[in-house]
């Protein structure tokens, strides 16, 4: 029997019903905030491709990160903007580098706040790319030194999670070796596994300043287009030693998120990238949507389609609703 028998409205009637019943619920610690760290003191610079992000330098960082904790966010993931870059991305594993001082001056202060690093070069290297490039192409292999380099010199700041975010084939068993070779074995790798070649990242290498001087990075991020593609590259990283995997972006890819939510049994994370941030703002700074419904719908279908916890600039505002 059907209706009139069934009315699936009853369960909609009011907000405490609604709330009874809702199958996803969202939390403050299911954020993780990105964070842009720059030289000086005192500069909080906002950027212009994403209203309310700012470059930060590292005393400003910690009051924010400061302010993060107060809200009940789980955590920050830290990006670093060096004084200057070369062709070795030398900044990147340098242990007086801008995010290696960043993450002691948080642990000092924050301790009991997450503290990830992302592991790439792109914002290191003169090139804008996010390794060694010979012929025009990034060398495989090479690049995995820079980046173990990289994630033991986080390791050694005291970061609590490493997060490499290059796409290389084999860095997550060179970071692995790396870490456990010095004492880090108990520190956890959270893969960028399925990162994909996306045009939503536009807005974040203008906060980076890591945009590539020539060519672009389809040779080493993955096609948009290939979901079995994905899979494989989970398997390949958890075979490695990944402890944690992220896919990157979250909405184009929800089915992905799925897929990955019934196929693998670790923690899952999805990075709301900044282009996805910036169309929000945009449309509701036209009047066109409203902004917290979009922002709270939007984060509701990332956990609903699986991911456990999300990398979002929307984390404060996020937390402050839910608080």
């Amino acid at each position: 029997m059907a209706f009139p028998v069934h009315r699936p409205r009853r369960l909609r009637a009011t907000e405490s019903i609604r709330t009874l019943v809702r199958e996803t619920a969202l939390a403050p610690d299911d954020f993780i905030l990105p964070l842009f760290v720059c030289p000086g003191e005192n500069v909080k610079r906002e950027i212009g491709a994403m209203p309310g992000n700012y470059q930060m330098s590292v005393d400003r960082i910690v009051e924010e990160c400061a302010e993060v904790a107060s809200l009940g966010v789980a955590g920050a993931i830290l990006f670093g903007i060096p004084e200057t870059k070369d062709e070795t991305a030398s900044g990147g594993y340098d242990d007086q580098g801008i995010v290696q001082r960043a993450v002691r001056a948080i642990k000092r202060e924050v301790a009991r706040l997450i503290v990830m690093t992302d592991v790439c070069n792109c914002e290191y290297t003169s090139h804008g790319h996010c390794g060694k490039v010979v012929d025009g192409d990034v060398d495989n292999d090479t690049t995995l030194e820079w980046l173990a380099k990289s994630a033991l010199s986080h390791a050694r700041a005291g970061a609590d999670i490493v997060a490499p975010s290059d796409m290389m084939d084999g860095r997550v068993a060179a970071i692995r070796k790396a870490l456990d070779g010095e004492g880090f074995a108990r520190v956890p790798i959270l893969s960028y596994a399925a990162k994909f070649a996306s045009c939503f990242y536009g807005p974040f290498r203008e906060a980076a300043e890591s945009a590539p001087q020539f060519g672009d990075r389809r040779s080493y991020q993955m096609d948009p287009a290939n979901g079995r593609e994905a899979m494989r590259e989970i398997e390949l990283d958890l075979e490695e030693g990944a402890d944690m995997i992220m896919i990157k972006p979250a909405l184009p890819y929800l089915d992905l998120i799925r897929q990955a939510r019934d196929r693998f049994e670790v923690p899952l994370a999805a990075y709301q990238v900044s282009g996805e941030f910036s169309m929000i703002v945009a449309a509701a700074r036209n009047g066109w949507i409203d902004q917290p419904r979009a922002m709270m719908e939007s984060l509701t279908s990332i956990r609903r389609a699986g991911a456990d916890f999300v990398l979002t600039y929307f984390a404060k505002d996020a937390a402050r609703l839910l608080g």
